[in-house]
């Protein structure tokens, strides 16, 4: 893997921590779908510009598949990762979604039949130890927001799980502004009628914001998308981890979130057994 690739992954992650820092303050004002749709909307229209600036080539008839599979994958990682930030602190979302690459291996041995040895169950252990350790302080007394919050961290790991495996078949084909495009105009498309439900008047400020999102995001996907399509995901994974260092950054300057010593135990258990994975 060569030094610009690493530094596509390293800055793909720094913008899309930095999008996520700015959808969740703005889930405090408008609430989660509408904020979520927000997203999209404007992730959508910047891609759809930098796609006509760019004129890739048309997708091919099984790029156009595989792009639009990936549609309600994105919506439910998204979905899922968003909820889990509103109730959450940034930097623990983050870490429980780095449990991806262990579920990508297991995903991998279930539908490709690949083999599962023994480096994939160790993994899976120091992962699931490293959750629990993360997470026990904020389940005590309050299982209900906090608990709902670890469960859809976990389930958006799952899903990202697939969404990579997805991305990685069509990446290495097809131009990234394609792929970013599908990725924020189909979500857009799915969310309009279940956010018209939630719709509210918003300031220019708001709508300043949300068009930061929609560009961080759609930099950042473009970024990690060219990344992909030079290198294998298990010598990207790596990488990903340095969205913790954003998280906590981002964080404690804008939400006043201190991570206790926990989440950073439970983080060196989670990117362990991540990493050992990644090498197999």
């Amino acid at each position: 893997m060569s030094i610009s690739t690493a530094l596509r992954a390293a800055l793909g992650i720094a913008l899309l921590t930095a999008m996520d820092a700015v959808i969740k303050g703005q889930m405090q004002q408008h609430g989660f779908l509408l904020a979520l749709f927000m997203r999209f909307v404007m992730g959508g229209a910047t891609a759809l510009i930098v796609l006509a600036i760019v004129r890739p080539p048309r997708p091919t008839r099984a790029s156009l598949i595989g792009n639009l599979a990936r549609v309600p994958l994105v919506v439910m990682t998204a979905g899922s990762f968003f909820y889990s930030i509103s109730v959450l602190p940034l930097a623990e979302a983050l870490t429980l979604s780095f449990l991806a690459p262990v579920f990508v291996a297991l995903l991998g041995g279930l539908l490709l039949k690949e083999r599962i040895d023994r480096r994939v169950l160790q993994a899976l252990g120091f992962g699931l130890a490293g959750m629990l350790v993360m997470v026990w302080p904020r389940l005590q007394g309050h299982v209900g927001g906090a608990g709902l919050g670890v469960a859809a961290a976990l389930f958006s790991a799952v899903s990202y799980a697939f969404n990579l495996i997805l991305l990685r078949r069509i990446a290495t084909r097809e131009h990234p502004t394609v792929i970013v495009a599908f990725q924020a105009v189909g979500p857009a498309l799915v969310l309009a009628i279940p956010a018209l439900q939630v719709l509210q008047p918003m300031s220019w400020t708001d709508l300043a914001l949300y068009a930061a999102a929609g560009v961080l995001g759609v930099s950042g996907h473009l970024m990690l998308t060219s990344a992909y399509a030079r290198a294998a995901a298990s010598k990207l994974a790596a990488i990903e981890y340095t969205a913790l260092i954003w998280a906590s950054l981002l964080g404690f300057f804008f939400f006043a979130e201190v991570p206790l010593y926990t989440t950073l135990a439970g983080a060196v258990l989670i990117v362990a057994g991540a990493v050992a994975v990644s090498r197999r």
